[in-house]
Formats: structure tokens, C-alpha cells, sequence
């Protein structure tokens, strides 16, 4: 095999595996349990590559979920740029995130692995920067007082993952944003 076999054979193998990931986030948002068969066929790759990929049904859950967190961290400053306020950019990105963690919620016992809790863990630092990048624009624009630690406000906006995936529960959670918004136009109260 030459060496431009093996690097056309090594992108080939690259784009398969962000497809599977793709697909499979796509189709385990509308149906943990869909089966992994169907996941191939919507990636465009065979049974057998799929499985080449990701051994294990678990094992593509994690990679689906850690492509979707990290696609998210680093997407504040393009939210941040796509609104023109950054209360709205702020709403969007944790409503974005709570569809990701209530797809994970679905995802039951797969993520509930010591290799899970690892991936989660390693999530925390990236996601707290981004919502920290989020925070600073919510300061300069006046909507957030000043002080406010990113990593409270992630415990505060935990909410929105437990509402109901349905309009109520996106109307009740619209309420609560507002609710919180309210409170964090306060500054915090000291230790």
C-alpha cells in the first residue's frame, strides 16, 4: 500500500466516523433506542463500519454525546456574534445544552459508566469558559451584574434539562430564563 493509499484510506475512515456521529446524534435526539443498523444506513456506511468505529453501541453514545458538547463549547463566541444581544445569544447557547443533556438523559445506563462520568467531567472546564465568555457579554451589555460565577449560573440554569420536551415545558422554561435573568440582574451576595 503506498503512503497516498493509506492517507486517502485514513480520510475516508475520518469522515465515515463523523458521520456515524452525526447520524447517530441525529437519530438518538428522536429515539434512544433506535437501533444501530438504522444509524449506518443514515451515515451512508455499512454495518460492519460502523462497528469497526464503535464496537459498541455505548461507545458511540459517548463519542455522539463528547462531539456534541465540544461542538457547543465552542460555539459561544458564534452565538455571541449572531445576536445582537447578548442575553439572547446567552438563552440560546442553554437551550442548546439542555437539548443535549436531555438526549443524555434518555441515553440512560450508557452514560452512567465510569469511561461516562470521565467524559462528563472533562466537559465541565470547557463548558464553564464558554458560559463565562457568555457572562462577560451579559455584563458589558447590563443584563447581568457584574460578579456572578459561571459555574453557579450552569447549576442555576439546570432547570432547563428538566422541563418538559414539549411547547409547555419550552414556554415554562422561557418563564424561568426571564425569572432567572431577574435575579442575576442583582450582584451576587458574599460568602
Amino acid at each position: 500500500m503506498t503512503d497516498g493509499t493509506y492517507g486517502t484510506q485514513r480520510k475516508a475512515a475520518a469522515r465515515n466516523r463523523i458521520a456515524i456521529i452525526e447520524a447517530a446524534h441525529e437519530l438518538f435526539a428522536r429515539n434512544p433506542l433506535v437501533p444501530l443498523s438504522e444509524v449506518a444506513k443514515r451515515a451512508g456506511v455499512g454495518a460492519g463500519t460502523l462497528y469497526r468505529h464503535f464496537p459498541t453501541r455505548e461507545d458511540l453514545i459517548l463519542a455522539a454525546y463528547q462531539h456534541d458538547i465540544e461542538r457547543l463549547t465552542t460555539t459561544a463566541d458564534e452565538v455571541l456574534a449572531r445576536h445582537t444581544s447578548a442575553k439572547a445569544a446567552f438563552v440560546e447557547w442553554f437551550e442548546t445544552l439542555s437539548a443535549y443533556i436531555r438526549i443524555k438523559h434518555g441515553l440512560g445506563d450508557a452514560l452512567h459508566s465510569a469511561a461516562a462520568q470521565d467524559m462528563i467531567q472533562a466537559a465541565w472546564a470547557p463548558t464553564t469558559a464558554a458560559v463565562a465568555k457568555l457572562v462577560k457579554a451579559c455584563v458589558a451589555e447590563g443584563t447581568i451584574a457584574p460578579g456572578h460565577d459561571p459555574a453557579d449560573i450552569i447549576m442555576l440554569m439546570s432547570f432547563l434539562w428538566r422541563v418538559a420536551n414539549d411547547e409547555e415545558g419550552a414556554a415554562q422554561g422561557r418563564r424561568l430564563i426571564a425569572a432567572v435573568f431577574s435575579g442575576l440582574q442583582t450582584p451576587p451576595q458574599p460568602a
